[in-house]
Protein backbone atom coordinates (compact mmCIF):
# COMPACT_ATOMS: atom_id res chain seq x y z
CA UNK A 1 0.00 0.00 0.00
CA UNK A 2 1.30 3.45 -0.93
CA UNK A 3 1.85 5.73 2.06
CA UNK A 4 0.59 9.29 1.53
CA UNK A 5 1.90 11.99 3.84
CA UNK A 6 -0.01 15.27 4.12
CA UNK A 7 1.32 18.65 5.17
CA UNK A 8 -0.80 21.82 5.39
CA UNK A 9 0.01 25.45 6.06
CA UNK A 10 -1.19 28.96 5.30
CA UNK A 11 0.85 30.62 2.56
CA UNK A 12 2.39 33.90 3.72
CA UNK A 13 4.47 36.42 1.83
CA UNK A 14 7.73 36.01 3.76
CA UNK A 15 9.28 33.01 1.96
CA UNK A 16 8.45 34.44 -1.48
CA UNK A 17 9.94 37.80 -0.50
CA UNK A 18 13.06 36.00 0.71
CA UNK A 19 13.39 34.03 -2.53
CA UNK A 20 13.01 37.16 -4.66
CA UNK A 21 15.74 38.86 -2.64
CA UNK A 22 18.01 35.83 -2.84
CA UNK A 23 17.76 35.56 -6.63
CA UNK A 24 17.61 39.29 -7.22
CA UNK A 25 14.38 39.05 -9.21
CA UNK A 26 11.22 41.18 -8.98
CA UNK A 27 8.73 40.07 -6.37
CA UNK A 28 5.69 38.73 -8.22
CA UNK A 29 2.15 39.87 -7.51
CA UNK A 30 1.36 37.32 -4.80
CA UNK A 31 -2.37 38.07 -5.04
CA UNK A 32 -2.24 36.56 -8.52
CA UNK A 33 -0.37 33.44 -7.38
CA UNK A 34 3.11 32.04 -6.95
CA UNK A 35 5.30 31.61 -10.05
CA UNK A 36 6.14 28.08 -11.08
CA UNK A 37 8.52 26.28 -8.66
CA UNK A 38 8.11 28.94 -5.96
CA UNK A 39 6.13 26.45 -3.90
CA UNK A 40 9.55 24.93 -3.09
CA UNK A 41 9.99 27.48 -0.30
CA UNK A 42 6.70 26.41 1.29
CA UNK A 43 5.37 23.20 2.84
CA UNK A 44 8.89 22.28 3.92
CA UNK A 45 9.81 19.05 5.65
CA UNK A 46 11.42 19.85 9.01
CA UNK A 47 12.86 16.59 10.35
CA UNK A 48 14.07 16.24 13.91
CA UNK A 49 17.80 16.66 14.34
CA UNK A 50 17.97 13.11 15.66
CA UNK A 51 16.62 11.84 12.32
CA UNK A 52 19.49 13.30 10.24
CA UNK A 53 22.34 11.16 8.96
CA UNK A 54 26.03 12.17 8.87
CA UNK A 55 25.51 13.96 5.51
CA UNK A 56 22.62 16.06 6.85
CA UNK A 57 19.86 14.15 5.05
CA UNK A 58 17.06 12.51 7.08
CA UNK A 59 17.49 8.75 7.37
CA UNK A 60 14.12 8.01 8.99
CA UNK A 61 10.64 9.48 9.33
CA UNK A 62 10.86 11.08 5.89
CA UNK A 63 9.40 10.61 2.41
CA UNK A 64 11.37 9.21 0.84
CA UNK A 65 13.57 7.39 3.30
CA UNK A 66 16.94 6.29 1.86
CA UNK A 67 16.59 2.83 0.27
CA UNK A 68 19.65 1.66 2.20
CA UNK A 69 22.24 2.78 4.76
CA UNK A 70 25.14 4.98 3.71
CA UNK A 71 23.74 5.89 0.28
CA UNK A 72 24.31 9.31 -1.27
CA UNK A 73 21.36 11.15 -2.76
CA UNK A 74 21.35 13.14 -5.99
CA UNK A 75 18.48 15.18 -7.47
CA UNK A 76 18.20 14.09 -11.11
CA UNK A 77 15.25 16.15 -12.37
CA UNK A 78 11.50 16.18 -12.49
CA UNK A 79 8.32 17.75 -13.78
CA UNK A 80 5.96 20.37 -12.32
CA UNK A 81 2.48 20.89 -13.76
CA UNK A 82 0.64 24.05 -12.69
CA UNK A 83 -3.14 23.86 -13.03
CA UNK A 84 -4.01 27.06 -11.17
CA UNK A 85 -2.74 29.85 -8.97
CA UNK A 86 -1.45 29.14 -5.46
CA UNK A 87 -2.45 32.32 -3.64
CA UNK A 88 -0.93 33.71 -0.48
CA UNK A 89 -3.17 34.25 2.52
CA UNK A 90 -4.90 30.89 2.14
CA UNK A 91 -4.16 27.38 3.37
CA UNK A 92 -2.74 24.74 1.08
CA UNK A 93 -2.26 21.00 1.51
CA UNK A 94 0.49 18.90 -0.04
CA UNK A 95 0.09 15.15 -0.48
CA UNK A 96 3.37 13.26 -0.91
CA UNK A 97 4.05 9.63 -1.83
CA UNK A 98 6.78 7.47 -3.33
CA UNK A 99 5.53 6.54 -6.80
CA UNK A 100 8.23 4.12 -7.93
CA UNK A 101 11.58 2.59 -6.96
CA UNK A 102 13.91 0.98 -9.47
CA UNK A 103 17.45 -0.40 -9.18
CA UNK A 104 19.92 -0.36 -12.05
CA UNK A 105 23.59 -1.14 -12.49
CA UNK A 106 25.58 1.95 -13.56
CA UNK A 107 29.23 2.72 -14.28
CA UNK A 108 29.84 3.48 -10.60
CA UNK A 109 27.85 0.55 -9.25
CA UNK A 110 24.28 -0.05 -8.19
CA UNK A 111 21.94 2.94 -8.50
CA UNK A 112 18.49 3.23 -6.96
CA UNK A 113 16.06 5.54 -8.73
CA UNK A 114 13.21 6.84 -6.58
CA UNK A 115 10.28 8.80 -7.99
CA UNK A 116 8.41 11.02 -5.52
CA UNK A 117 5.04 12.58 -6.30
CA UNK A 118 3.47 15.70 -4.80
CA UNK A 119 -0.07 17.03 -5.17
CA UNK A 120 -0.84 20.52 -3.84
CA UNK A 121 -4.44 21.55 -3.22
CA UNK A 122 -6.06 24.85 -2.28
CA UNK A 123 -9.80 25.27 -1.72
CA UNK A 124 -10.06 21.54 -2.47
CA UNK A 125 -8.75 22.08 -6.00
CA UNK A 126 -5.66 20.31 -7.33
CA UNK A 127 -3.43 23.18 -8.47
CA UNK A 128 0.08 21.69 -8.66
CA UNK A 129 1.23 18.21 -9.59
CA UNK A 130 4.91 17.39 -9.26
CA UNK A 131 7.27 14.50 -9.93
CA UNK A 132 10.76 14.48 -8.44
CA UNK A 133 13.39 12.05 -9.72
CA UNK A 134 16.03 11.11 -7.15
CA UNK A 135 19.05 8.81 -7.44
CA UNK A 136 20.83 7.04 -4.60
CA UNK A 137 24.30 5.54 -5.00
CA UNK A 138 26.83 3.92 -2.72
CA UNK A 139 29.76 5.97 -1.43
CA UNK A 140 33.14 5.14 -3.02
CA UNK A 141 35.37 2.78 -1.09
CA UNK A 142 37.97 5.51 -0.48
CA UNK A 143 38.18 9.30 -0.49
CA UNK A 144 39.35 9.55 -4.09
CA UNK A 145 38.00 12.79 -5.62
CA UNK A 146 34.78 12.03 -7.43
CA UNK A 147 35.06 14.90 -9.92
CA UNK A 148 38.36 16.03 -11.39
CA UNK A 149 38.93 19.74 -11.93
CA UNK A 150 39.90 20.91 -15.39
CA UNK A 151 40.88 24.40 -16.42
CA UNK A 152 38.96 25.70 -19.41
CA UNK A 153 38.68 29.16 -20.98
CA UNK A 154 35.75 31.08 -19.57
CA UNK A 155 32.78 31.96 -21.78
CA UNK A 156 31.40 35.42 -21.01
CA UNK A 157 27.62 35.72 -20.59
CA UNK A 158 25.99 36.48 -23.91
CA UNK A 159 23.02 38.83 -24.49
CA UNK A 160 19.95 37.21 -22.94
CA UNK A 161 21.97 35.13 -20.47
CA UNK A 162 21.74 35.64 -16.71
CA UNK A 163 24.89 35.12 -14.64
CA UNK A 164 24.45 34.18 -10.97
CA UNK A 165 27.29 34.36 -8.46
CA UNK A 166 27.10 30.98 -6.74
CA UNK A 167 28.94 32.15 -3.64
CA UNK A 168 29.09 30.11 -0.44
CA UNK A 169 26.78 32.68 1.13
CA UNK A 170 24.14 32.24 -1.59
CA UNK A 171 24.26 28.44 -1.32
CA UNK A 172 24.02 28.61 2.46
CA UNK A 173 21.04 30.99 2.31
CA UNK A 174 19.24 28.81 -0.26
CA UNK A 175 19.80 25.79 1.98
CA UNK A 176 18.37 27.74 4.91
CA UNK A 177 15.39 29.01 2.90
CA UNK A 178 14.48 25.48 1.80
CA UNK A 179 15.42 23.82 5.12
CA UNK A 180 17.96 21.63 3.33
CA UNK A 181 20.63 20.36 5.73
CA UNK A 182 22.63 18.41 3.12
CA UNK A 183 26.21 19.33 4.01
CA UNK A 184 27.58 19.24 0.44
CA UNK A 185 25.97 22.66 -0.13
CA UNK A 186 27.50 24.60 2.78
CA UNK A 187 30.20 22.53 4.55
CA UNK A 188 33.27 22.78 2.33
CA UNK A 189 35.44 20.51 4.48
CA UNK A 190 32.79 17.78 4.40
CA UNK A 191 32.19 18.16 0.65
CA UNK A 192 35.94 17.89 -0.05
CA UNK A 193 37.20 15.42 2.54
CA UNK A 194 34.23 13.03 2.81
CA UNK A 195 32.44 13.16 -0.55
CA UNK A 196 35.48 14.03 -2.69
CA UNK A 197 34.04 17.12 -4.36
CA UNK A 198 36.26 20.02 -5.51
CA UNK A 199 33.88 22.59 -4.03
CA UNK A 200 30.40 23.18 -2.66
CA UNK A 201 27.70 21.62 -4.80
CA UNK A 202 25.13 23.99 -6.31
CA UNK A 203 21.62 22.71 -5.54
CA UNK A 204 19.72 21.10 -8.37
CA UNK A 205 16.52 22.91 -7.32
CA UNK A 206 18.40 26.23 -7.37
CA UNK A 207 19.41 25.61 -10.98
CA UNK A 208 15.84 24.60 -11.87
CA UNK A 209 14.43 27.72 -10.20
CA UNK A 210 16.91 29.92 -12.04
CA UNK A 211 15.91 28.35 -15.36
CA UNK A 212 12.21 28.79 -14.56
CA UNK A 213 12.83 32.44 -13.68
CA UNK A 214 14.65 32.98 -16.98
CA UNK A 215 11.58 31.56 -18.71
CA UNK A 216 9.24 33.75 -16.62
CA UNK A 217 11.20 36.81 -17.70
CA UNK A 218 10.43 35.77 -21.30
CA UNK A 219 6.70 35.77 -20.59
CA UNK A 220 6.23 32.22 -19.33
CA UNK A 221 3.21 32.61 -17.03
CA UNK A 222 -0.17 30.94 -16.65
CA UNK A 223 -0.91 27.22 -16.74
CA UNK A 224 2.40 25.53 -17.38
CA UNK A 225 4.35 22.30 -17.42
CA UNK A 226 8.04 22.54 -16.60
CA UNK A 227 10.30 19.56 -17.26
CA UNK A 228 13.91 19.79 -16.13
CA UNK A 229 16.93 17.54 -16.01
CA UNK A 230 20.20 17.85 -14.11
CA UNK A 231 23.01 16.79 -16.40
CA UNK A 232 26.22 17.26 -14.45
CA UNK A 233 27.34 18.45 -11.01
CA UNK A 234 27.95 22.19 -10.66
CA UNK A 235 30.29 23.60 -8.01
CA UNK A 236 30.35 27.02 -6.42
CA UNK A 237 33.59 28.23 -8.05
CA UNK A 238 32.23 27.41 -11.52
CA UNK A 239 29.41 29.98 -11.46
CA UNK A 240 25.94 29.62 -12.94
CA UNK A 241 24.64 31.11 -16.20
CA UNK A 242 21.06 30.49 -17.33
CA UNK A 243 19.06 31.37 -20.42
CA UNK A 244 15.66 30.78 -22.01
CA UNK A 245 14.61 30.85 -25.65
CA UNK A 246 11.41 30.21 -27.59
CA UNK A 247 11.56 26.93 -29.47
CA UNK A 248 8.63 25.23 -31.23
CA UNK A 249 5.99 26.74 -28.98
CA UNK A 250 7.88 26.10 -25.76
CA UNK A 251 10.49 27.96 -23.76
CA UNK A 252 13.67 25.90 -23.60
CA UNK A 253 16.04 26.68 -20.77
CA UNK A 254 19.71 25.93 -20.20
CA UNK A 255 21.98 26.19 -17.18
CA UNK A 256 25.75 26.21 -17.72
CA UNK A 257 28.89 27.02 -15.83
CA UNK A 258 31.14 29.97 -16.65
CA UNK A 259 33.18 27.74 -18.96
CA UNK A 260 30.23 26.82 -21.18
CA UNK A 261 29.59 23.30 -19.81
CA UNK A 262 25.86 22.52 -19.61
CA UNK A 263 24.72 21.35 -16.19
CA UNK A 264 20.91 21.39 -16.56
CA UNK A 265 18.21 21.82 -19.17
CA UNK A 266 14.51 22.49 -19.02
CA UNK A 267 11.39 23.03 -21.09
CA UNK A 268 8.43 25.20 -20.14
CA UNK A 269 5.30 24.66 -22.18
CA UNK A 270 1.79 25.90 -21.78
CA UNK A 271 -0.92 23.52 -20.64
CA UNK A 272 -4.70 23.45 -20.66
CA UNK A 273 -6.97 23.33 -17.67
CA UNK A 274 -6.06 26.63 -15.97
CA UNK A 275 -8.08 26.96 -12.78
CA UNK A 276 -6.88 30.37 -11.67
Amino acid sequence: MTTIVERSERLVAGPAEALAGLLGVPLPDLDRGLPILWHWVYLLDRPDQADLGPDGHPVRNAVPEPPGPGLRRMWAGGQVRVRGALRCGERVTRQTAVLATQRKRGRTGLLTFVTVGHRILQRDRLLVEERQDLVYRAAPADNTPTHAQTEQPSVAPQPGEWAIDTSAALLFRFSALTYNAHRIHYDRDYARDVEGYPGLLVHGPLQALAMAEAARAKGGTGAQVFDYRLLSPLFDHQGLVVSAAVDAGALTTVARDRYGRRTATGSLRFATGWAG
